[in-house]
């Protein structure tokens, strides 16, 4: 946990990967299991993401705050993650009982990775329309990500992915380090999602 305040989990990956619809499963769950939750997004030069996920009313509007990268995406959650890191003391500030802050990055390439300095765990999301390449190109957010996700698995016959190849690649690539599969739309696998947020960052000792 980040000291003195919640701990910190980033949520990165392409555009298009599910980012943002990982998020709106993912959150209610967190309610349900009885955590304090706040969300901030970065979008380029829009508040978009933030937008939709106070659409759906699954936070309070004031627990979901936007930044704007203003270049490209992985340049606030790694090389500056000021931005971030401001908008995460504000929301610490604001609800002294937070849990759990989610940094959802703007989409971007394979090899956006987040500063330490900003999260505590982070998460990497591909997609198997994308292909099952994806794992091949050992990208740096495909290998070093606390956890992979492989999202909208429910395509993979329609778009010619071999999923249990992918999954296999995935896992070599990564060694030990955890992959799971989800299908945002039906909330397959989100569970356990969840699971693993909470095992790696709030069952630690402050």
């Amino acid at each position: 946990m980040s000291i003195g305040g919640a701990a910190r989990v980033g949520i990165g990956g392409p555009v298009g990967s599910g980012k943002t619809a990982l998020l709106e499963r993912l959150v209610p769950i967190l309610l349900r299991r009885g955590l304090e939750v706040a969300v901030i997004t970065n979008d380029l030069v829009t508040q978009e993401d933030a937008e939709r996920l106070r659409r759906t009313g699954i936070l309070a509007r004031e627990r979901i705050l936007a930044v704007e990268a203003g270049a490209c995406p992985h340049t606030v959650i790694r090389e500056d993650p000021t931005l971030n890191m401001e908008a995460a003391d504000s929301l610490d500030r604001a609800f002294p009982g937070l849990d759990l802050i989610l940094i959802e990055s703007g989409g971007d390439n394979l090899a956006s990775t987040f500063s330490l300095d900003l999260v505590d765990y982070w998460l990497f999301v591909i997609d198997v329309a994308g292909g099952d390449d994806i794992p091949r190109k050992r990208g740096p957010g495909v290998v070093q990500s606390d956890l992979l996700i492989i999202n909208k698995v429910d395509l993979h016959s329609y778009v010619g992915v071999d999923l249990p190849c992918m999954i296999a690649q995935a896992s070599t690539v990564r060694g030990n380090r955890p992959v799971l599969c989800t299908n945002c739309r039906t909330g397959e696998g989100i569970d356990a999602v969840a699971d693993a947020i909470s095992n790696a960052v709030l069952s630690r000792e402050p």
